[in-house]
């Protein structure tokens, strides 16, 4: 079967997902949302860089909901923007269209204590209100700490602890890294991700799902935030970073069990080659590391990459991955019951139509 898909959100990702969808067997696009009042009126074909497609991109939700799709791929703003993501998941769920998104990333495990109350009550709401279902993924977090580890940990008799880790190159991404995460800034500068409750909230909501998933109790988590300064400029696609200021961020998330740190998510951001050198990295640059210690012990490393001659860069890749791995969940979130799915709720998604 066929499953007619809205797309929302012609950024980055959902433009890519878009020019997936327009040659995917198993995928109809009825559909595409804006929030830019720029895009509205244009064809989404055209945003998303493909050509034309004859759809209309628009910000009338009650439009959308009419083309009666079978679920919304939702993709974005970010989770810094729960007002503006409430409003559009919600109108769709209350409509009985089940939605797949990859922007509050907080939502992998909307039972986190962190999680504002005012973020997930009219979610489930919305759910119950349209018996409706709602997904969210990303790649760290998402798939890259919650389905590779979980997987992983389903092969070993015992597990001592287990480390989710990304290992990231930032010279060429675009994003809002540098404010968030302090890069570009002095090293006494302190970013909003170094204070311990934000990086919970919005980095750690896989730590007590693989707890949950492991059958145990979190005395509670701890986190830790590293910086590393240049002496030399470094230029990346945001700008030039001067001598004196953050090139490189390390940060953990743990879940401690019985007085020991067992889960533990790691990010080390650089920009620059030579940044950081004494810190870890991966058998090849910009990749995602699954590390257990148990009966058996476990090395997972994951790079994504283009070999379509395209030029674009692994951080793309990984976004598009993000993308699809939200899309290729759609039929299952359909099936599922109504309210919150976490990837524990899923099958395993093989990727219907994919080989062709």
């Amino acid at each position: 079967m066929t499953t007619r898909v809205v797309v929302w959100g012609t950024g980055l990702v959902g433009s890519m997902v878009i020019a997936e969808i327009m040659r995917h067997p198993a995928f109809e696009l009825v559909g595409v949302g804006v929030h830019d009042p720029a895009k509205v009126g244009r064809d989404a074909g055209e945003l998303a860089g493909i050509g034309p497609i004859g759809l209309t991109a628009t910000d009338d939700l009650d439009a959308l909901i009419a083309a009666r799709p079978d679920g919304v791929a939702h993709y974005g703003p970010t989770a810094a923007h729960p007002t503006a993501n409430l409003e559009v998941i919600g109108a769709f769920l209350r409509a009985g269209i089940d939605v797949v998104s990859t922007a509050m990333t907080p939502w992998v495990w909307p039972y986190a204590p962190a999680n504002p109350p005012e973020w997930i009550a009219p979610v489930e709401a919305a759910c119950a209100e349209g018996e409706a279902s709602c997904f969210t993924t990303g790649i760290d977090p998402g798939f890259a700490n919650d389905l590779f580890p979980l997987t992983l940990m389903g092969l070993c008799g015992e597990v001592r602890s287990v480390t989710a880790r990304e290992l990231l190159d930032y010279t060429d991404y675009t994003g809002d890294y540098a404010e968030e995460m302090g890069f570009g800034h002095p090293a006494d500068h302190r970013p909003i991700l170094s204070v311990p409750e934000v990086l919970i909230l919005a980095w750690g909501g896989t730590v007590p799902m693989i707890a949950h998933a492991a059958g145990v109790g979190l005395d509670g988590i701890t986190t830790t935030w590293d910086t590393w300064v240049t002496d030399r400029p470094i230029d990346t696609a945001v700008g030039t970073f001067a001598p004196g200021t953050v090139a490189a961020v390390r940060f953990t998330i743990n879940g401690v069990v019985d007085g020991v740190p067992r889960i533990t998510l790691e990010h080390v951001n650089r920009v620059g080659e030579g940044s950081a050198p004494d810190w870890p990295r991966g058998n090849r640059d910009d990749v995602y590391q699954v590390i257990v210690e148990g009966s058996p012990s476990i090395h997972q490393e994951t790079a994504f990459r283009f070999t379509d001659g395209s030029g674009r860069t692994p951080a793309v890749a990984g976004c598009l991955a993000t993308g699809l791995r939200a899309l290729n969940a759609l039929p299952a979130v359909i099936d599922a019951k109504p309210g919150f799915v976490t990837a524990l709720d899923l099958p395993l998604l093989g990727g219907v139509g994919t080989i062709r």
